[in-house]
């Protein structure tokens, strides 16, 4: 008899309830959040007819967390739906949208009974994969963390010392996270501070020094003087003094997300290094280790993942979706999708493109077809993350005259 198992989850505990082939409940049960809960559960299943030979298939609406891990060490399928399409299943069966631990999961049961074919099982990825995908998704968390709170003190600056801002700029706008700039930052936060006496062109060495800079610390330290000391305009002294201190409360938190990214880059780096598909990723031009280490992060390394390489490239968002009703039909890119993995996937193009060579020409092809600048790069995208797919399958690295062939640069020698 075919069996099938759901499970509502929730932070303290959890609903299962297992079907038969017909729909009808078989058993249920709630559990906590324990080895002890997930005894019970195993218990539950094992009475219910499940076997070595043939494990009862499970469904849950996450794909993170100790239960899940705990169940595909079980060796057992399991099903992430997502909690959007568990609601659209609930609805077919009752017009008074009732709702109840209960019925999430016998509907997450009936789910597999009717649709399994619709739905993926949680990819095999390695233990180190999965390591991989946490040390990059925690860097990537942490490097969005540090600009939203460059931009805050950024915001804050402007209010009150935009001269901090102007001794820092260089040739663009500031970068607040720049080790010089918070490392000044912290010993005048305000302008009253930077006129001050106490604020030497010695102090400033020092601050540079700590901050980590080794040449030409006179110089820099000479020009920030002179550019904080410029007349601008002030602030009440109170208002002036109570900024800066909230200045120096986001200066912290930036420094905090600053280690942070620098750190969980090196840890997600030096996994990455050991990782078999390290070698075959950064061959591809514009993938580096940080950059490489995030699409490895996404994809995995469960080769049947995706069945071909069209699945991966709408799983980027990289491949473009036709909208079709009677005589209309739009063609335009996806918005569902791995945001992490189109988000390093513009960096990866964007890296790319610059170095002549075919990559270069495909984007000019496709700027002058009409292209706007993001267009053409999801273009590029799209291109390599299919030869990607070709080359991870076949377990060869990136060959340029393979990957544009009649390139007039693929001819071209090599330069030493």
């Amino acid at each position: 008899m075919k069996l099938f198992c759901g499970i509502d989850w929730a932070e303290s505990h959890h609903d299962v309830a297992v079907v038969d082939g017909d729909g009808l409940l078989v058993a249920k049960l709630r559990i906590d959040d324990s080895a002890e809960g997930f005894g019970k559960l195993l218990g539950l299943l094992a009475e219910s007819g499940d076997t070595p030979d043939e494990p009862i298939p499970v469904a849950i609406e996450t794909s993170r967390g100790l239960l899940v891990a705990a169940l595909r060490g079980s060796g057992r399928n399991v099903y992430a739906i997502n909690p959007m399409a568990v609601a659209r299943y609930r609805d077919r069966h009752s017009m008074a949208r009732k709702k109840s631990d209960h019925v999430d999961a016998m509907t997450l049961a009936n789910i597999l009974r009717t649709d399994a074919h619709a739905h993926r099982t949680l990819p095999a990825d390695s233990d180190l994969a999965r390591a991989i995908t946490v040390l990059a998704r925690a860097a990537q968390d942490a490097i969005w963390r540090r600009t939203k709170a460059t931009q805050e003190l950024r915001a804050l600056l402007r209010e009150y010392y935009p001269g901090f801002l102007d001794a820092f700029a260089g040739a663009g706008h500031t970068n607040l996270a720049m080790p010089d700039a918070r490392a000044i930052l912290a010993i005048a936060p305000t302008p009253a501070l930077a006129l001050g006496a106490r604020l030497s062109k010695a102090r400033i060495i020092s601050a540079l020094r700590k901050g980590g800079r080794q040449r030409r610390l006179e110089d820099t330290a000479i020009r920030i003087l002179d550019a904080l000391r410029r007349p601008q305009l002030r602030q009440p002294p109170l208002v002036e003094k109570a900024l800066g201190r909230q200045a120096s409360a986001l200066l912290a938190t930036l420094n905090i997300e600053c280690v942070n990214a620098d750190d969980l880059n090196a840890a997600a780096a030096e996994a990455f290094g050991q990782h078999p598909d390290h070698r075959i990723i950064t061959s591809f031009p514009g993938l580096g280790e940080s950059t490489g280490a995030r699409v490895l992060a996404e994809i995995g390394d469960d080769r049947g993942r995706f069945a071909d390489a069209r699945g991966l490239k709408a799983f980027a968002g990289s491949a473009p979706v036709t909208r079709a009703s009677g005589r209309s039909t739009c063609v335009t890119h996806r918005h569902v999708k791995n945001n992490r993995l189109a988000v390093v996937g513009f960096v990866w193009a964007f890296a790319a493109v610059p170095r002549p060579g075919p990559i270069k020409d495909h984007y000019e092809r496709r700027r002058a077809h009409g292209d706007r600048h993001a267009a053409a790069l999801r273009n590029v995208f799209n291109r390599l993350l299919g030869q990607l797919y070709h080359c991870l399958q076949a377990n060869q690295t990136y060959d340029e005259s393979k990957a544009f062939p009649g390139s007039v640069h693929a001819a071209e020698p090599a330069v030493a």
